[in-house]
């Protein structure tokens, strides 16, 4: 057993070697759930407020205050367009959520939330060079119920301060129509990590795994475990990039989607899941066993596992078959596993695994590229282009059945991506402003390289310290003693 280093790179050879591959699995989540909260506790959390303009002497503060910023909201009063010029509105999201669905863990009560929401606003500032802001809100009405027009009703009157808004975390069916309703209704784009950004990723990590079994999207068998919001966009962007609706299955907790599924055309709620009932699954195939029988593809988003996915449901699919078991924090089965099995390509949400399909390579570019050409929606033409950007991107730089779609550590990859949305926005008709593809590439590198050398620079001055080493080694042990 090595000594774990400050970086965490080692972090699969810490553990005894006498450990199997199911200890170091279980091992590795205990001891990345125990860390972080240890490093939260120290930190007290991980995003703080900084200027970004200078003082050079006392009467600047006359300039940034009153009475000078007075001419400054006079302008925007005459022309509100100037707010994405002269505030840092233009390169600033809101990150929205009620916390009712928070990874795995369900309701987590509105601040329980603030942990995952700053932590998509640290990996926007690094790795997209977009500022951004937590809202955790209460959603529930006088009847104690979470209200879909509560949420709609806080974005509609904060939207005068963002240049975009992320919702997150939202629980389904209000998610649906929450995202619907404020795509149309605001001036600004809102989007929908949990579905819009994981269903780019996946889609991505699916063309560069197809091409590596040789197999092409509108002939392969795919089915979808878990009907949420991610998996139901997922499908849907699947479909519109050339996926057989025929030949797509998906399966919520009552089984499987099909055109006879009156509970679900009964509640309007869950129209998203509806269309995809008449459209999937012409055969109304009824059990997993019997959909993932010669199967190509599996999706799964539903419940964290290990064993939610049966070994002998891999056993029974396709000659190369691909696996994305991408639940939180524990995929619904290891990889170890599926491989086992007989998978030839395995992929999870987590970065401790080969393969991390998670949509924290998506968002952060996606939403620079919007904020660019200041998009007034995120469309979903966006968001296949935005994964096919991530895919041609590693496709260039080598891909292998263990490297599949590109890491948050290949910085750049995000201004790709930017800048391919962003021409997808202004041949979509939905952006304001026009620019070329490499006055969009090179305004997002210089942001993203701003934001990685600030980060860097603090650390080195010690204005952000360095994480005791005691810390990491007291999460190991205790993870190590759990298993063991």
């Amino acid at each position: 057993m090595k000594k774990i280093s400050l970086s965490l790179d080692n972090l699969n050879e810490v553990f005894p070697s006498d450990f199997s591959e199911e200890q170091i699995a279980k091992g590795k989540t205990l001891f990345l759930k125990k860390l972080s909260q240890e490093a939260h506790c120290f930190y007290a959390g991980k995003i703080q407020t900084v200027p970004k303009a200078p003082v050079p002497g006392f009467n600047w503060f006359n300039v940034w205050y009153t009475p000078g910023v007075s001419k400054v909201s006079t302008n925007i009063r005459d022309n509100n367009d100037c707010s994405f010029e002269l505030t840092n509105r233009g390169n600033l999201v809101a990150v929205v959520s009620d916390s009712t669905r928070v990874l795995g863990d369900g309701d987590c009560t509105p601040s329980g939330g603030l942990g995952v929401m700053e932590g998509k606003a640290f990996l926007m500032k690094y790795l997209g060079g977009v500022d951004a802001v937590a809202l955790c809100i209460d959603s529930k009405n006088e009847k104690g119920q979470n209200d879909p027009n509560r949420i709609i009703q806080f974005v509609k009157m904060c939207q005068h301060s963002f240049g975009a808004v992320n919702l997150e975390d939202i629980s389904q069916p209000n998610c649906f129509k929450v995202l619907d309703v404020l795509r149309e209704e605001c001036e600004i784009p809102v989007w929908h990590d949990d579905a819009q950004g994981t269903a780019c990723v996946t889609l991505a990590g699916l063309i560069n795994a197809l091409k590596l079994a040789e197999k092409k999207i509108h002939d392969v068998r795919i089915v979808l475990h878990g009907a949420g919001a991610s998996n139901t966009t997922i499908a849907r962007l699947l479909i519109t990039d050339g996926a057989d609706p025929s030949k797509v299955i998906l399966f919520d907790t009552k089984g499987s989607l099909h055109s006879d599924r009156k509970d679900i055309e009964a509640d309007q709620r869950f129209y998203r899941k509806w269309e995809l009932c008449i459209t999937t699954n012409p055969e109304k195939i009824l059990t997993m066993e019997e959909a993932m029988k010669d199967a190509d593809v599996l999706i799964s988003l539903s419940t964290p596992g290990p064993d939610v996915i049966k070994r002998e449901w891999v056993r029974s699919m396709a000659e190369k078959s691909i696996v994305f078991a991408c639940a939180n924090p524990v995929p619904e089965i290891y990889p170890y596993a599926a491989k086992e099995e007989g998978a030839f390509i395995v992929a999870t949400g987590r970065g401790d695994f080969p393969n991390q399909v998670n949509n924290s390579i998506g968002f952060p570019g996606i939403l620079k590229g919007a904020l660019m050409v200041r998009a007034r929606k995120i469309t979903d033409n966006m968001a296949i282009a935005a994964a096919h950007s991530l895919a041609d991107y590693a496709e260039k730089r080598g891909i292998n059945v263990n490297d599949i779609v590109p890491s948050m550590e290949e910085a750049s990859v995000f201004p790709q991506e930017a800048a391919d949305v962003a021409m997808q926005a202004i041949k979509d008709g939905v952006a304001r402003n026009t620019i070329t593809w490499e006055e969009a590439f090179q305004k997002a590198k210089k942001d993203i390289e701003h934001a990685r050398n600030l980060t860097t620079s603090l650390m080195d001055e010690g204005f952000i310290e360095k994480p005791p080493l005691s810390i990491i080694q007291t999460a190991l042990d205790w993870a190590i003693k759990e298993v063991q």
